[in-house]
């Protein structure tokens, strides 16, 4: 993860959230009042989130002191405490729900992703996320699905050409999409084409994709068609794969299956704060 970039979103993130200032811990607590602030679980799950626990706290109030339990990747039991933070009270009550809102989504997706990736036991496919994410939290929601066990699909539209249903519309098919890209396009980038026939199919395989992507076919399609696609272009299912339906793409032989729900639909891994009272050991 771009560390540069998370501090700069995170200053984002509290400019928006306290704005002028803390109202309400700012006309309760003294500026040194000191308190400890603990984090834990309180589901089963993936944790994800060191990065956005330390450097959030630290991003409002460098003085603060964090103690961090969980590393990204570790699984949470119920009543696990995740970390430790301590500091002025002002300063812990401020951060905490900018800190608590983006540790809880990220740890969602992980789990949800590492359950996806486990539907695909017994098999070579492999699960990634697609370009549906949080607008303003990609880089960190596509870090969640790592941390989950599945791979990224591209970044954004500048880092892999994806030629869908309306560039093929507009272009006047396939091969004279695939050709145009060609002619401007360097050596490293993929080029990766939506298909929802066999006939265009034969289309992408003749105008050399390197990607086939297999858009809202069904397991049984998929795994009839699989054969006439050259070992050298990688294969792709998306469109509406759920979790529960993953097995059956997964056993059709294709070698990526994409799942927005992994980023569009997951839900809040339930995280509390608890805070210490003064002077009792935490």
């Amino acid at each position: 993860m771009n560390q540069l970039k998370l501090t700069d979103m995170l200053r984002q993130f509290f400019h928006e959230d306290i704005g002028d200032g803390d109202l309400s811990s700012e006309l309760i607590f003294d500026a040194k009042e000191q308190g400890t602030y603990t984090l834990y679980a309180k589901e089963h799950g993936i944790f994800c989130g060191a990065l956005i626990i330390e450097h959030g706290f630290l991003t409002y109030d460098r003085s603060l002191h964090v103690e961090l339990l969980k590393q990204d990747g570790d699984t949470l039991q119920q009543g696990d405490v995740i970390a430790h933070v301590h500091g002025a009270i002002r300063s812990l009550l401020t951060a905490e729900r900018v800190v608590l809102n983006l540790v809880q989504r990220l740890s969602a997706i992980a789990t949800l992703t590492q359950i996806a990736v486990k539907q695909t036991a017994g098999t070579n496919a492999k699960i990634c996320d697609t370009r549906k994410t949080m607008p303003g939290l990609r880089m960190l929601d596509k870090y969640a699905v790592r941390v989950g066990g599945a791979f990224n699909h591209r970044s954004g539209l500048y880092d892999a050409v994806m030629l869908k249903d309306n560039h093929i519309a507009f272009a006047g098919g396939i091969y004279a999409a695939v050709q145009h890209v060609k002619r401007k396009l360097g050596h490293t980038v993929k080029i990766e084409v939506e298909i929802e026939t066999k006939e265009q199919l034969l289309e992408a395989v003749e105008a050399g994709a390197d990607i086939i992507m297999f858009d809202n076919c069904t397991p049984q399609d998929i795994a009839r068609w699989l054969p006439l696609v050259p070992a050298h272009i990688a294969t792709e299912a998306s469109g509406g794969i759920t979790i529960d339906t993953i097995p059956h793409f997964a056993a059709s032989g294709v070698q990526w299956i994409s799942l927005g729900q992994l980023t569009h639909s997951a839900q809040a891994f339930d995280i509390s704060a608890r805070v210490q009272l003064k002077g009792a050991p935490y």
